[in-house]
């Protein structure tokens, strides 16, 4: 037994040192900077209370991704892939701040610009689910509620607080706001953009896998009053951009419960052309995040045009409605290129290793016990000579 015990631990030993090999994971870097306000001067300053622009600039090795959050009107993620490593954001502040945002935000030289493109998020729709069907094309429209429109949401300042330019994993910026109305006296709604310089996770859940060419836009309601008595939202969605040919929204499934609940699914937008944009979704109900309690946030699909849409709707049948938690959250990976997909871990490949190793090795040992045992037993039961 002992030396099924040696080979146990062997095998295990074999089977990290060759995943240190090669599960080693995405080893390209970028150089990460953030910066508020760009180019801001005294002639525009101070800004309108609780309007911001906050650009992050991601730096590779022949190229530059600028991610854009800004929060003036309806709230917008945008994207732009030069391939130049000097190219810069230009603001027109003036034409900027009275609405004219045609030509307001250039990224120069302009014929660096491979792609770009936005993540409007227009407004957040209420819904009385009597029959709990967790389908909003299946409601009547009286169960809808007036809308919160976004663009009229007053968000807080961007400062120290809310601004991380030395993340876990790169830059970070909150906002967080709400539309002055009874329902936001004591909740609010926040976004949260994380950059990264390299491939890995997220330290807290969901725990999406990303590349150093992604950013992760988190969603979250919190403690915000619900108007129905068995109220469900709707996050109404715009994407702003070049039609990369047709849209498709794919679910992902594994059997690795390292990072999300198994058997789990993670929604996925690929793009049908790399390096073009794409993006990739997990929601959850209730914080802390736990493995049982993410939720489906289906959606009817995406249509190419310069401006494409995308509902996602919070719940399924049988779950509990937004009274019971007063919390949603939503996170979402927006980058170039497909999304990174999901391998099994380190943790999985060795459970089964040893789990399937580990009988054969016995049963492998086991034989060779036997097979020596008779072979001496025959060699005593032999004839022996008489002198």
């Amino acid at each position: 037994m002992a030396a099924a015990a040696r080979g146990v631990l062997l095998l295990s030993l074999l089977v990290l040192l060759l995943n240190a090999t090669f599960c080693s994971g995405d080893t390209y870097r970028r150089q990460l900077s953030l910066e508020l306000n760009p180019g801001l001067n005294s002639s525009v300053s101070p800004l309108p209370p609780g309007i911001n622009l906050v650009h992050i600039r991601s730096l590779g090795d022949g190229d530059t991704l600028h991610f854009l959050l800004c929060n003036q009107g309806p709230p917008t993620l945008l994207i732009v892939h030069t391939n130049s490593t000097s190219s810069s954001v230009q603001v027109d502040w003036p034409a900027f701040l009275s609405g004219n945002n045609s030509g307001s935000l250039r990224v120069e030289p302009e014929n660096s610009v491979l792609h770009s493109n936005a993540l409007v998020l227009v407004r957040l729709w209420e819904y009385d689910d009597l029959n709990d069907t967790a389908d909003p094309q299946t409601v009547p429209p009286s169960s809808f509620l007036p809308p919160y429109e976004l663009s009229r949401f007053q968000w807080g300042p961007l400062n120290s607080s809310t601004l991380d330019p030395q993340g876990p994993g790169g830059p970070e910026a909150r906002l967080c706001g709400g539309d002055g109305s009874p329902a936001f006296s004591q909740g609010e709604l926040c976004l949260q953009l994380s950059t990264f310089g390299s491939g890995g996770r997220a330290a807290g859940w969901p725990g999406l896998l990303h590349s150093a060419n992604s950013s992760q836009l988190g969603f979250w309601l919190q403690g915000v009053r619900p108007r129905a008595d068995r109220a469900r939202f709707l996050l109404e969605l715009q994407g702003l951009g070049r039609p990369h040919g047709p849209g498709r929204v794919e679910v992902r499934r594994s059997i690795d419960d390292e990072y999300s609940p198994s058997i789990f699914t993670v929604r996925t937008n690929p793009p049908s052309s790399p390096p073009s944009p794409g993006v990739q979704w997990r929601p959850w109900r209730p914080p802390p995040h736990q493995f049982s309690d993410t939720t489906p946030c289906p959606g009817p699909g995406v249509r190419p045009a310069e401006a494409s849409g995308l509902n996602i709707s919070f719940g399924q049948p049988g779950e509990p409605s937004y009274n019971t938690t007063q919390y949603l959250s939503w996170t979402v990976l927006a980058g170039v290129g497909a999304p990174p997909a999901d391998s099994f871990s380190p943790l999985v490949i060795c459970i089964m290793a040893v789990g399937l190793g580990t009988p054969l090795l016995l049963l492998l040992l086991g034989g060779v016990f036997v097979c020596v045992r008779k072979h001496r037993l025959a060699e005593g039961q032999a004839y022996r000579p008489i002198n």
